[in-house]
Order: structure tokens, then C-alpha cells, then sequence
């Protein structure tokens, strides 16, 4: 890493004035680009995405360092000489490294929903985004577009009358390329406590099998918290659905949990597709996880037929 008094001296900010055009008074009601203090500036509440120091964060303090900050961060003013990152988390970072003291900021005033979208939708196009990050950003977004629709002087920001009529949900879906049930899975997530949902972010349990067990009470999440630290075992899909519906049923406690985790774990076995004769059924430019997506889905729907009919509904 580069000495931070000798990187921050040999950097020269193009003016701001000249970059963007922009008057640079910070005048009441109106944007303007001005320095800002890094003393100054706060991360955005609850902020879902990581900023940390690897390869990528070095690279932003080597483009900052030989260019400057090219892209102003964007911030919004909470109180005299305070102001919240809406976008620039991480070249703000890479500021504190190379010890600078200013950096440039586009100040703009923004409702919580209005900041919340934009903060969302600058970060969530992310290809190393955790599952709990992409969560957590979901639901904040879904929450803030719940809240625009609940008021007239936002509907036509930064949503727009195309989306009137709309579920959140859906807007969200629409706007990442993915389908609503998928966006309600990763929401789902978020009702997991900490230690379940990180090992779904370290693949410790499977993606779905993190949803199932989503809906379990925070106490039996606990529960199943102790019993898996226990036995070393993780649940898979199948086991996760059967920890839900013994939930359902009341009839879960630490000997089901144990009972369940200790079952053969045949459904760990391997299943490969192979492409071209599933090519079949789903367009060429479809995603894995995609076509992962829909298979669950009709999976799902088997079985719950299978369950009527032995039920005999």
C-alpha cells in the first residue's frame, strides 16, 4: 500500500468547477458539487454492502491516486456540515487510505425512499455480492417503494407512473431480471438470525434451504443454532422443509432437530443436468440460477400434489 502523506501530497484534483460545470455555493434547495471534509461524511444507515480492503478497493485507490476522483460522491445533507453517502462508500474509503482530507461530493437533497433506491441501486449490480447483502438490500428497497406509494408527493420520483398499480415486489423483480417469488426468497433471508444466515453466505446451507428455515421462530432458529454447532451438520433442502413443517406442526425441539440432521443426506448426492437437453425447455440466454429457479418451483408444486393425493384431498 502506498505511503499515505507521500500518495495524498503528488495527487492533483481537477477542479470542480471545470469537470461538472456546476455551481459550487452550496445555495438552500438546490444540487451543487463542492469538497467536503471526510470528517464530515457518514455511511448511509444500515448500509447492506460491504466496503472492504481487497484487490478491488486497491485498484480504486491506484485510479484515485493517479486521476483523482473522478466521480463526485453523492451525498445528502442530515445537519449542519454532516451529510449522509448515498453512493461512494468505497471511494470514500479508498480517500481515508490515501489520508486525504476533502474529496469532492455531489450534495443533494433526497427523501429517505428517494436515497434508499439510489443507494440500492448503485451497489446491487455487484457480481461478488453476498446473499445477505443482496437480502438486506432488497428489503430495504422494497420497503422504501412501499413508502412512495403511500405518498402523493413521491409517486412520481424516482419509481415514475410506469409502476403505478405495481406490487413492490414485482417493480423490484422487473428492474434485477428476476422473478417475484426469487425477490421474496431473498427477503426471506433477512428473518434468519445472524449465525443461520451466514451460513447460507458461506454455503454452508443451501440457498433455498436458508428460506425454508426462515420462517422458524428466532427461538427455534437458536435451537437449531445449538444443535448444528453440536453435530457438525448443516441441513440440506429436504431436511430444512421437514425442520419447517415439524415448526408448523409444534412439534419441534432439540431431539427432532438432531433426528432430522442425522437422517442420511442422500439428497447431498450430485445431480447433474446436462445443458443441451435442457436447452429443450428454456431459452439459450437463460442463467443457471434461472433455470434453477423454475425447476425448484415445479418441484415444489409436485410435491405438494403428491402430498394431496396421499392425503387423499
Amino acid at each position: 500500500m502506498p505511503d499515505k502523506k507521500g500518495s495524498a501530497s503528488k495527487i492533483k484534483m481537477a477542479s470542480v468547477d471545470d469537470l461538472f460545470g456546476i455551481d459550487t455555493a452550496e445555495n438552500e434547495g438546490t444540487e451543487c458539487v463542492k469538497e467536503v471534509e471526510i470528517l464530515e461524511l457518514q455511511p448511509f444507515k444500515n448500509h447492506p454492502f460491504r466496503v472492504m480492503d481487497d484487490e478491488k478497493m486497491r485498484d480504486t485507490v491506484e485510479s484515485i491516486q493517479k486521476y483523482g476522483v473522478l466521480n463526485p460522491i453523492l451525498v445528502r445533507p442530515i445537519k449542519p456540515q454532516v451529510y449522509e453517502i448515498v453512493s461512494g462508500h468505497r471511494r470514500k474509503r479508498a480517500c481515508e487510505i490515501l489520508g486525504l482530507e476533502r474529496v469532492p461530493c455531489i450534495i443533494r437533497n433526497l427523501e429517505d425512499e428517494e436515497a434508499t433506491i439510489i443507494m440500492v441501486d448503485s451497489n446491487i449490480q455487484r457480481d461478488e455480492l453476498l446473499f445477505s447483502e443482496k437480502a438486506f438490500a432488497y428489503r430495504m428497497k422494497l420497503e422504501a417503494i412501499k413508502k412512495q406509494g403511500k405518498r402523493n408527493d413521491l409517486t412520481c420520483g424516482q419509481i415514475g407512473h410506469r409502476n403505478i398499480g405495481k406490487k413492490s415486489v414485482g417493480i423490484i423483480g422487473e428492474e434485477m431480471g428476476e422473478s417475484q417469488k426469487q425477490v421474496q426468497r431473498y427477503v426471506r433471508l433477512t428473518y434468519l438470525v445472524k449465525e443461520l444466515l451466514d451460513c447460507v453466505d458461506n454455503r454452508k446451507i443451501p440457498f433455498n434451504a436458508g428460506v425454508e428455515i426462515s420462517y422458524l421462530e428466532p427461538g427455534e432458529q437458536e435451537l437449531l443454532v445449538k444443535v448444528m454447532e453440536e453435530k457438525l451438520s448443516y441441513p440440506n433442502l429436504a431436511q430444512a422443509v421437514k425442520i419447517k413443517q415439524m415448526s408448523r406442526e409444534g412439534k419441534l425441539d432439540a431431539a427432532v432437530i438432531e433426528a432430522i440432521l442425522g437422517e442420511a443426506r442422500v439428497a447431498d448426492a450430485s445431480v447433474k443436468l446436462q445443458r443441451k437437453k435442457l436447452d429443450h425447455f428454456f431459452p439459450k440466454d437463460c442463467s443457471s440460477e434461472q433455470i434453477e429457479e423454475v425447476i425448484f418451483d415445479l418441484l415444489q408444486k409436485w410435491s405438494l400434489e403428491r402430498d394431496k393425493k396421499y392425503a387423499g384431498v
